[in-house]
């Protein structure tokens, strides 16, 4: 059975002085049965989707109608991976989940000091601090939220003529990488000015934060607006040359070349070939290798450059080295079409791989790589 907590009406305000709203006679403090560790490795739409399976297929219908259509394709993922979870497991979850939510209403109705007076009697002071840590978070997360699909230019085109205590508090709401963009590209005593203000910002007024969310979301909307959608470029067209087969591929760079060398240089640049091997790290080499078909490797060091031979070489176990290097030797009459597929297949390989970020590819220059 829950205990219920009475929670003291606050003193009369005095003069001049805002009357705090009045808080529930009582809180109904749920009993909570410890977190397992499997509770505590679940991530935050994992636990959604506990909550979504536990309502039922009709009141978790409902709730969909009032989600994003992204938060109901990641949760509806979820629900789908999530398995078998004991009754303990999901009892847990809708602790947690309650928990939150009588947070989220504390502070709602009577700001943050009115909830931490809530939550402290009802919960403790540690458990209090740590709801109050997660609903500040995201609550800041939903001020500026138009600002997620922001890039950085138009950052600084809207933030550019501001003055450094409102590009501030608007920076302070948007990722660190983007807010460096933005502050990089400002004049220097802006610059410091901003840094400085960012620095020494400890809370904002609620009503001026909602100024000035309403002025730059009329701004960014003006802004989007007139904004062209990014589409093709040279990024793109590289990745549909490593598609395409070799002798397509040369044709196609043949022409380009005569009509803009210089664009047709660039393109080259940004693409991965199979010779781009060399400039891989060895870790990544030797992720790819594993995954790689023995009789591909042969048929694709064929023509290759000892450089890249002993690339690969080195970073194979010896044996599967001198096993290729014997394949090598007996192999011959070899058709330059069976060269390019088997090349074509171990970069495709090594693509799949970028792609699920288990190796690195450096592309035209652009990225730093720190051992």
């Amino acid at each position: 059975m829950a205990d219920k907590v009475k929670v003291e009406k606050p003193k009369k305000a005095k003069k001049g002085e805002a009357a705090a709203p009045p808080p529930p006679e009582e809180v109904a403090v749920p009993e909570l049965p410890p977190q397992t560790s499997l509770i505590q490795a679940m991530s935050g739409a994992q636990k959604a989707a506990a909550v979504i399976v536990s309502l039922g297929v009709d009141k978790a219908s409902q709730l969909y109608q009032y989600m994003e259509p992204e938060d109901v394709e990641m949760i509806t993922l979820e629900v789908a991976k999530l398995g078998y979870l004991d009754a303990d497991s999901t009892e847990a979850v809708l602790n947690e989940y309650y928990q939150m939510c009588m947070t989220n209403k504390a502070v709602t109705e009577g700001g943050l000091e009115y909830a931490r007076t809530v939550l402290e009697k009802a919960f403790g002071a540690q458990t209090a601090n740590e709801l109050l840590g997660k609903v500040t978070k995201s609550l800041k997360n939903r001020e500026f939220s138009f600002m997620n699909k922001a890039g950085e230019k138009d950052l600084f085109t809207a933030l550019q003529n501001e003055r450094p205590q409102t590009i501030a508090l608007v920076l302070s709401y948007v990722e660190p990488d983007k807010a460096a963009a933005v502050i990089a590209q400002l004049e220097p005593d802006t610059q410091i000015k901003v840094v400085e203000r960012i620095a020494t910002m400890d809370s904002a007024s609620p009503a001026a934060v909602k100024i000035i969310e309403a002025e730059m979301s009329n701004k960014f909307a003006n802004i989007f607006s007139s904004s062209n959608i990014q589409v093709g470029g040279i990024d793109f067209v590289a990745d549909v040359m490593n598609n395409v087969d070799r002798v397509s591929e040369k044709s196609i760079f043949d022409g380009l070349t005569m009509y803009d060398a210089v664009l047709a240089d660039e393109i080259r640049k940004r693409m991965f070939v199979f010779e781009d091997i060399l400039t891989m790290d060895d870790r990544s080499v030797q992720r790819f290798v594993r995954d790689c078909d023995t009789h591909d490797l042969v048929l694709a060091l064929k023509p290759a450059s000892a450089e890249l031979a002993n690339k690969l070489f080195k970073n194979m176990s010896t044996r599967m080295a001198e096993s290729i290097k014997d394949d090598l030797e007996i192999t011959t009459n070899v058709r330059m079409k069976d060269v390019d597929e088997a090349q074509q297949r171990i970069v495709g390989l090594i693509r799949d791989l970028e792609a699920k970020n288990e190796i690195i590819i450096l592309k035209g220059g652009k990225d730093d790589i720190i051992a």
